[in-house]
């Protein structure tokens, strides 16, 4: 497995990593995804790739450096999602270390995600992974 962090540009953040990330989260266009990037970039937003051996993208993070006054400095995943047809392979597990490493090089005092409610399989997931549920998330439409 090769693990790639993609630069804004990088023509593979549409042809592989949109595929698999639409997996995850069906709404984005390549026109919203552009612009989620464009703005999210200068607020931190990375993008990491897995590749098989056979040179095809199965997983996909979104991720950023945040500092603030409960962490101090956390690594946040945004999207962590594996291809279907290649889930339980590892993939998740490695794309994980390779954004934990990301978070030491970085400084940070805590790697953080959070998972909505009905995605039991990546709790599991988390958990084996000997990550901890530690607070509940609370959101608001406010449009």
């Amino acid at each position: 497995m090769k693990i790639i962090d993609l630069a804004p540009g990088d023509d593979r953040l549409i042809s592989d990593l949109l595929p698999v990330l639409r997996q995850l989260r069906p709404h984005l266009t390549e026109d919203l995804f552009r612009q989620v990037y464009e703005e999210g970039h200068g607020q931190g937003l990375r993008f990491t790739a897995a590749y098989g051996d056979d040179g095809v993208c199965v997983g996909a993070a979104g991720w950023r450096v945040l500092v603030n006054t409960v962490a101090l400095r956390a690594l946040y995943v945004d999207d962590l999602v594996t291809a279907s047809d290649a889930r339980s392979t590892g993939v998740g597990h490695h794309l994980l270390a390779h954004l934990q490493e990301h978070a030491r090089e970085s400084g940070c005092h805590l790697f953080t995600l959070d998972s909505g409610t009905h995605r039991t399989d990546a709790h599991r997931f988390y958990l084996r992974e000997r990550m901890a549920i530690s607070a509940f998330h609370f959101q608001k439409d406010v449009g």
